[in-house]
Formats: C-alpha cells, structure tokens, sequence
C-alpha cells in the first residue's frame, strides 16, 4: 500500500473471492476473540470455580451495552472509509480514520470514568445474585477503566478491514489473544511470583495484550507505508472534521442504537436469568460462550457484505450489489449452517469444558439446543442488513431490528418464562433471530432493491 493521492481503479474478482479475501482472516480473527473468551471461561472454571463463571458473565450484558456505541461508529467509519477505498482515495480514507478516531478516544475516556464509578450500582440493577456480587464488580471495573484500549483497537482493526486490509487485523489480535491466554492462568495461579488476581485474571490480561497489539499494529502500519499509519498526515486529520462526523454518526448512531436495544434486551432477559439462581447464570454463561463461536460467520458474512458493497458503491459499480448479497447468503447457509451442525454433534464436550457442575452442564446443553439452529436466520438478515448499510440505508434496517427486539424477542421471553421457566428464554432468541429474518428480506425485496446507491464521501 501507498500514500499517494490516488491509486489505480480497483479490480473487481469474483465475488466468492472477494468475501473468502475478507471472510477467511476475519473468521480467524474473531475465532481468536472467541478462543480468548472461551479458554477464559474454561480457566476460571476449572482453576476457580462456578461461582467465578458466574461472576464475569453478569459483567457481559453491561459491557455489551457500552461496547453497541463504539460499533456503531466503527460501522460509520467502516462504511465510510470502505466507499474512499473503493473510489481509490487514500486521503480521504485516512481523513475519515481521523475523525472516528476522535470520537472513539473521546467516548472511550467518559466510559471509563464514569463506567468504573457507577459499576456497583449497574450490577446490583441486574439483580446480581449476592454470592457473586463483590467479584463482578471488580472484573466490571476493571473492563470498563480499560474501555479506551478496547474501544481503539476495535475501531483500528474495523477500519484496516474496510480499505482492504484484513491480515493485518488478524496477526494483531493472535498477539492480544496469545498474550491473554498465556497471563490469565498465571494471574490466577500466581505462577513465578505473580500476584494472583482471581477473577480479575482475564481482564488484566485483556487489557495487557490490548496494550502490546496496539503497539504492534502502529509498528506493522508504519513499516508497511500503511495508509492509516500513525504518522505526522493522520495527526493532522485527527479532529472532529464536522462533515464527516455527520457522515459518520448518521450511519452509527442508528446502528448503536439497534446495537443498545439488544443490550438492554440482553440485561433484561439476565436479569430474568438471574431469578432462576447462580446455576442458572452459569449456565447462561456458558451458552453465551458458544453461541459466540456460532454467530462467528454469522456476523462476519454481514460485516465482509458491508465492505464489499461499500467498495462497489465507492468504485460505482452499484449493479453488483444484488449479487453482493445473493453470494453472501448462499455462504451463510453453508459456512454458519456447518458451525451450526458442528455444534449440535459436540455440545456436552464444549459444555463439559465451562462447567463441572454436572447439573448446570445439562441445563446448558438443552438451552443450546434449543437456540443454535436459529443462527443461520440470523446470518441471512445479517447479509441483508449488512448491503443495505453500505449504501447509507441505516435508518429502516435498524428500525426493523430494535422491532423484532422489543416486539418479538422481549414479551416472548417474559411470557415462555412464566410459563415453562428457563428454557423459554432461549426459545425468545429464536423467535427474534426469525422475525429479523423475515422484516429484513421483506424490506430489502419491498423496500430497498432497485435505488440507485450514492457514494457518501
């Protein structure tokens, strides 16, 4: 990569191609995020105990919630930077890193302060189980005073994607993933004259090999002429350019907001969890770790769609965005619908690794069961979602999704729970995950097919 002003038209390879250019390190970067939480999960578990599990994963729905602002502006930015690569302009790909980079580190320091100052209160509102309450709330504090590491690297790695360089997120988060997963059970452990940390294991560790992947990725950007390097041209873009802020929180912030209902769903439906007792929020622990391994190609089938249609529309090639999406729903099928089979045959294995408890295993089990299959319908609204956005097409999508949230997944978990208890829950995921799929294909068919896409930058 250069820094020129303006580089040769981009070549259009077939589309399969293209995705697997995206998908394939993608999929291994977020099998790396995924393996980091999993063997976390497995380490606390095995070194410490249920109510270690139990502890962290009351922290995820808090973390979710926060972590829906940075996504939604790393959507923004991904978008945005992925239509300048697209027409082959550098320049303005780096002036848009500039500004979300900007409003990352801005938010992330006000998530930090007050995050860490209000975590007590946002675990007992969840109705945190007393047992487990005071170790949640360290774990919580810790997260959120390191939000502005994550926040950064996430935006980084989200952007490198969007003008075409998907290695590099790759190897950055083999560092973070390595690092965690060699300090976390020496933290816990106190090997070699370690403080031993407990539960705060992971999140040290996190924040740790947060540190040194942002450190490795500078280095590799400015060795390779990268055009986000940080370098004195970035620096002078890094403000909050006003028309490009717009750009980007017209995109982000409906996406965040779709992104916060699902939050607020999510601590709903824990809250709901938690009344079930300790076991029960294991157990849902543990689910939520596999059900990140399954939403893997899911989500990054929609987030490869986003790009390639953002590169399409920027190069003005908007003809091939029907065919963007058909290729990218015929991947879901296959790729998300293997992970999903995978699932089924190695539940009790998978399950057997978080918990020891035999009980809490067995619930999880027939919890994942009940939820795994509807993936593949999430994947589909992800691909559709994913073009539309691409096209600045944010607004109705979102509005779709926050519906099938509040509409479908929330009274039918409140009401499933009340009449057949736990597993009702699951059966509310996915309920949502369907009702996604049907708004999304209903609008992107009624709705949205036939515009004429316009490059936003």
């Amino acid at each position: 990569m250069t820094q020129a002003t303006t580089l040769p038209p981009l070549q259009a390879p077939p589309l399969w191609k293209a995705y697997l250019a995206i998908l394939a390190p993608m999929m291994l970067t977020n099998t790396l995020q995924a393996a980091a939480g999993t063997i976390d999960g497995i380490y606390l578990g095995q070194m410490i105990g249920l109510d270690a599990i139990a502890a962290v994963s009351a922290f995820f729905p808090v973390f979710f919630f926060l972590l829906a602002i940075i996504i939604g502006l790393s959507i923004g930015a991904t978008v945005l930077a992925g239509q300048a690569w697209g027409a082959r302009n550098p320049a303005r790909a780096r002036a848009v890193a500039g500004t979300a980079l900007a409003l990352v580190l801005a938010v992330g320091l006000i998530v930090s302060v007050i995050g860490g100052l209000t975590a007590p209160m946002l675990l007992k509102a969840l109705d945190t189980p007393p047992e487990i309450l005071d170790d949640a709330v360290r774990y919580a504090r810790v997260m959120l005073i390191g939000a502005p590491l994550i926040f950064l690297l996430w935006l980084a790695t989200s952007i490198s994607r969007g003008v075409g360089d998907a290695v590099s997120p790759m190897w950055t988060l083999l560092l973070a993933t390595g690092v965690a997963m060699l300090c976390t059970p020496a933290l816990i452990a106190g090997w070699a004259g370690l403080p031993r940390l407990g539960v705060l294991s992971p999140a040290v560790s996190t924040l740790l090999g947060f540190t040194l992947a942002l450190g490795w990725l500078a280095w590799r950007w400015r060795r390779r002429g990268h055009p986000l390097a940080p370098n004195a041209a970035l620096l002078r873009e890094l403000r909050f350019d006003p028309a490009l802020t717009r750009a980007i929180l017209k995109i982000g912030v409906p996406a965040a907001l779709q992104m916060l209902t699902m939050a607020a769903a999510e601590i709903a439906l824990l809250g709901l969890v938690n009344r079930h007792g300790a076991q029960a929020t294991a157990a849902y622990g543990a689910v939520t770790q596999l059900m990140s391994w399954l939403q893997l190609p899911a989500m990054s089938l929609g987030i490869s769609a986003t790009i390639l249609a953002a590169h399409a529309i920027g190069a003005g090639r908007g003809h091939r965005l029907g065919a963007i999406a058909r290729t990218g729903l015929m991947m879901n099928v296959a790729v998300t619908g293997l992970f999903v089979c995978v699932a089924y045959a190695l539940a009790p294995y998978a399950i057997g690794l978080f918990l020891k408890d035999g009980a809490a295993a067995a619930q999880a089990g027939e919890l994942l069961r009940i939820v795994a299959w509807s993936v593949v319908a999430l994947g589909c609204a992800s691909v559709l979602s994913g073009v539309m956005r691409a096209s600045g097409t944010v607004l109705v999508p979102a509005t779709l999704g926050v519906l099938a949230i509040v509409a479908v997944e929330l009274p039918a978990a409140w009401w499933l729970d009340a009449r057949i208890g736990l597993s009702g829950i699951w059966w509310a995921y996915a309920l949502a995950f369907m009702a996604m799929l049907v708004l999304q294909s209903g609008y992107f068919m009624l709705g949205w097919r036939g515009r004429t896409p316009q490059r936003l930058v």
